[in-house]
């Protein structure tokens, strides 16, 4: 289970955990970001995996397409 720090919000670590990953290629160019797998893997509630997609979406990081998920952006 993550360790979060609790001197931090949780969709903050959340989002830097993402945005590490899409930075190492663990998360290849147009990969599903999955809000349920990361909601299972942090155990937090959807709202908090929300919360850090929205900030991840505002960086240019990922793109969200109703209906069809977040994906991770072309550089």
């Amino acid at each position: 289970m993550f360790e979060f720090d609790p001197t931090r919000p949780k969709w903050q670590q959340i989002a830097e955990v993402v945005r590490q990953r899409i930075a190492s290629g663990e998360y290849p160019v147009r990969g599903l970001i999955s809000e349920v797998k990361l909601e299972q893997e942090f155990g937090v509630a959807r709202e908090t995996v929300r919360k850090a997609t929205a900030a991840l979406r505002e960086e240019g990081l990922i793109v969200t397409t109703r209906g069809m998920g977040s994906f991770v952006a072309e550089r």
